[in-house]
């Protein structure tokens, strides 16, 4: 079982930290607003006494989940404190433009400002609905994953199957993480845009 610190406490983070507790792990949710009201929503699910301040989570984690807002990327990565040896795993993206300065996507922005390289982005392809429940009848959703790091595709993906996923696909490396953007903008789209609904879910059928 692994210590995962969870950076944001909204749809995603607070999903992600629900299911990871769920099937074993140790969570701590570093927030800068322990009383704000998205935190406090989360807390009553899971306990005040997971929730420490960005610093303080990523030092006892050996696994960061990076779920705050895409335009805060670059304010959250310098709150963490030493990455050195840990995994971050992006789970955000970069919509209609809003996301860090300077930056075409999240992961990028992660990566030249932490120590760590290891870095991934995953479970940023779809909605926080079904991060708590990836099952469709008798068949469960797939989730992807990108980047160069493969102990963090490795860390990821366990996750990912551990919470539900049927698979986690790797895209690729760093030079993927536009496309793996790109596939959340799609899912999106469908979801919200095109109304389809947030209870749908993206799967890889294979013959």
């Amino acid at each position: 079982m692994m210590t995962i610190a969870i950076i944001g406490s909204g749809n995603v983070g607070g999903a992600l930290a629900q299911r990871f507790i769920e099937v074993g792990h140790t969570v701590l949710v570093g927030a800068r607003f322990p009383l704000s009201e998205k935190s406090i929503k989360l807390a009553t699910k899971i306990g005040e006494d997971r929730f420490t301040s960005p610093a303080r989570a990523v030092a006892q984690a050996e696994v960061i989940v990076l779920a705050t807002p895409a335009m805060k990327t670059i304010e959250a990565v310098q709150e963490l404190g030493d990455t050195t040896g840990k995994v971050i795993i992006d789970t955000m993206n970069t919509v209609r433009g809003m996301g860090p300065a300077g930056f075409s996507n999240t992961t990028d922005a992660i990566l030249a400002n932490t120590a760590t390289h290891d870095v991934v982005k995953c479970f940023n392809t779809t909605g926080f609905e079904n991060l708590l429940n990836p099952q469709y009848g008798e068949q469960a959703a797939d989730m992807f994953v990108a980047g160069d790091s493969q102990w963090g595709k490795t860390v990821a993906t366990q996750l990912a199957r551990e919470i539900g996923f049927a698979e986690c696909y790797d895209l690729g490396g760093n030079d993927k993480f536009t496309l793996i953007e790109q596939l959340a903008l799609s899912w999106i789209t469908l979801a919200l845009f095109q109304g389809y609904g947030r209870g749908m879910a993206f799967a890889v059928l294979k013959r």
